[in-house]
């Protein structure tokens, strides 16, 4: 007999009430969702997550005392942690690029509409990351925006750094994930089988100490800007 998969378990962090309970709304409405708890703060957010330990958790970027962003590096250090998926008003492009640096997988804006907000939660649920085409236009703005060339030389040194411990394969395979490339098109492109490329981005998240295929993709850009 077959059986209905568990839901994807939800916890919604904003210190807007208003902002919690409509997406509580939304979520709650679909068969395959549930909002296990939420948060007014990243204080908050750590003890409820902690408790439900949820799969995915909708954090906004900023709130009084422990910010989106320190909540979000806090909770990458647990065992078996949940998918971020940030919400922002994008007022600041700093945040959007910390916040992937961090380990967030994704962003929704606040006046995203509810059927897409619904389609990121799934989507990171699955370990896919999502941008919201307005996100998407902000990273891509704040990656080639101005900088100075101090900050720049700091930022590819670091990166330089880091991926120095890679083999040449491993290495190969980092470049093909910030082009974007999934894992079978990795392994056509290098003449490798999926297994292989697995096995490489596994060693690349240990090494990198990473948590997700979108910090690769930014320390890779950094390494060559």
């Amino acid at each position: 007999m077959d059986t209905d998969p568990e839901p994807v378990r939800v916890v919604i962090v904003d210190d807007e009430q208003l902002v919690r309970m409509a997406l509580r709304l939304v979520i709650d409405g679909e068969p395959d969702l549930t909002v296990v708890a939420e948060a007014a703060d990243g204080d908050a957010a750590l003890t409820v997550v902690d408790e439900h330990r949820p799969d995915v958790v909708l954090m906004d970027v900023r709130m009084p005392g422990r910010d989106g962003l320190s909540t979000t590096r806090e909770l990458l250090t647990r065992p078996a942690p949940p998918r971020v998926l940030m919400l922002t008003t994008f007022d600041s492009d700093d945040l959007v690029l910390g916040s992937l640096r961090a380990g967030a997988l994704g962003f929704v804006l606040k006046d995203t509409q509810p059927t897409q907000i619904l389609e990121a939660v799934r989507t990171v649920a699955n370990g896919n990351p999502v941008l919201s085409p307005a996100a998407t236009a902000r990273v891509i703005a704040a990656a080639t925006g101005p900088q100075s060339a101090h900050a720049r030389s700091s930022s590819r040194e670091a990166a330089r750094t880091q991926l120095s411990t890679l083999t040449e394969r491993e290495l190969e395979t980092a470049r093909a994930i910030a082009d974007g490339l999934g894992n079978p098109e990795i392994a056509q492109r290098l003449n490798i089988s999926v297994a292989t490329v697995k096995a490489h981005t596994g060693n690349l998240f240990a090494k990198l100490a990473v948590e997700n295929r979108v910090q690769i993709a930014l320390l890779v850009r950094d390494a060559e800007e």
